[in-house]
């Protein structure tokens, strides 16, 4: 269950990879072209390479792709284990061996838009039903050049029993200063509590910070590429990290390394406001903890405001030079907007038997509170955490495209990031020198 996030910490290294072929790096520059649908009614017939991660969500999509292949009996997939990060961007790059369709972080197909099909009119008769804020982070230029597939709603997790000792109301905890309130609380009960993680890995902390700037509707650059880091949403997010961190309200570590489970096990952390997928962690990391987590909307920044917003999430592409790209597309529109594909990924499987709890669909008429997916979790007390996941997605904004230079961009906001939490930089330290960056280093070399 843990490799497929675990997978997140190592794609800042990817970062190069995508930068060099943002500025046009590699000898064979491939020209996106539009990809379209055969008017063919005939049986689908035909052979496809399809490269998903090795682990679990392998295992969960090569169980679907045998339930399409069963429907489609004169279709043959080669479904291969791959190191996607390590392997895709140069293989697009190179023109080599590509496969017919991949799985991929929606953080780095902006940057090799040009190396894939423009899938806009495939998508065209679905785009009103996925959510808004997948589709815009698929889209470049005004075009399409991913298959959405997943939405992440950020959540807080909590431990239930530690803010019952408190006389902590978890239907209280509406805004971050009701959070920062909780935590004091806490720690008047246990000296020891720092109640709130934040992350001490640059890319998963930068991943979080987009996810913090979403909910309140923006995001690092515009649908023009603009930075605009310098803006109240971002001043806001920052202040209330240098308040928690001044405070002593912080547990400061890496995502889920031995000292992070240490401090979620004895009581130390309280909050970790993160991407659902933080509930594998109770399901098969937490074992004193297991059953005490529960997980709730995020709170708002204002208000009123919205309750969620998106901490990652991947899609599937379709490489330029695929021998069979249609078939692909129609591979891929069975996992992502088709019911019965949709129950083969999220329904239950050998992987997951109550089904895959890590993510929810982006197609919009899946998300149905009365008709789960998976089961309740047994992890959080029995908690019904699709109806949680459903509820916090319909509240997330939409988004502009992620640009090419994201994953490198954390060299220098993830790093001050990092820095402010330690207190080597204030606040418009970190916006100042992380716009000065990026605009000389990544936006004015694109």
């Amino acid at each position: 269950m843990t490799t497929r996030r675990s997978l997140l910490a190592g794609a800042a290294g990817a970062g190069a990879l995508t930068a060099l072929a943002a500025c046009g790096g590699g000898d064979d520059t491939t020209t996106s072209q539009p990809l379209t649908a055969s008017s063919s009614a005939g049986p689908l017939t035909g052979s496809l390479t399809i490269w998903s991660r090795s682990g679990d969500l392998f295992k969960v999509f090569d169980a679907a792709i045998k339930k399409f292949t069963a429907a489609n009996p004169g279709v043959t997939v080669d479904h291969q284990a791959v190191d996607i990060d390590a392997k895709l961007a140069n293989t697009l790059i190179s023109g080599a061996g590509v496969p017919d369709g991949s799985f991929w972080d929606d953080a780095k197909i902006a940057g090799q838009a040009e190396h894939l099909y423009d899938l806009t009119a495939l998508i065209a008769p679905y785009r009103d039903r996925i959510a808004p804020q997948k589709l815009s982070v698929n889209t470049v230029g005004g075009k399409v050049y991913g298959v959405p597939w997943d939405l992440n709603p950020g959540l807080l997790y909590y431990r239930e029993d530690l803010l019952q000792d408190a006389s902590i109301d978890p239907a209280g905890l509406a805004t971050y200063d009701d959070l920062l309130a909780a935590s004091r609380k806490l720690r008047e009960r246990n000296a020891k509590a720092k109640p709130i993680h934040l992350d001490a890995d640059p890319f998963l902390g930068q991943l979080w910070l987009e996810m913090l700037a979403n909910q309140q509707g923006t995001s690092l650059s515009d649908d023009q590429g603009k930075l605009r880091l310098d803006s109240e949403e971002y001043r806001r997010i920052f202040t209330w990290i240098k308040s928690a961190v001044d405070d002593k309200l912080v547990t400061h570590t890496p995502y889920l390394k031995p000292a992070d489970i240490a401090a979620l096990e004895d009581g130390t952390q309280a909050f970790v406001p993160w991407a659902i997928w933080f509930d594998f962690a109770p399901q098969t990391l937490l074992s004193r903890t297991k059953g005490k987590w529960r997980a709730a909307p995020l709170p708002a920044w204002t208000p009123g405001g919205a309750r969620s917003g998106a901490m990652g999430g991947s899609s599937f592409v379709i490489p330029a030079k695929a021998k069979n790209p249609e078939l692909a597309w129609r591979l891929y529109e069975f996992l992502t907007v088709q019911d019965e594909g949709i129950k083969a990924v999220y329904g239950p499987s050998d992987t997951y038997p109550g089904g895959l709890n890590t993510s929810v669909p982006a197609f919009l008429p899946a998300l149905d509170a009365a008709k789960p997916l998976f089961q309740p979790l047994e992890a959080l007390g029995g908690q019904d955490l699709w109806k949680v996941a459903v509820d916090a997605s319909k509240t997330i904004p939409a988004a502009a495209p992620i640009p090419a230079w994201w994953a490198k961009s954390v060299d220098y906001l993830g790093n001050n990031l990092q820095r402010l939490i330690q207190g080597q930089l204030s606040v418009d330290d970190v916006i100042a020198e992380s716009t000065k960056q990026i605009q000389r280093n990544l936006v004015d070399r694109a």
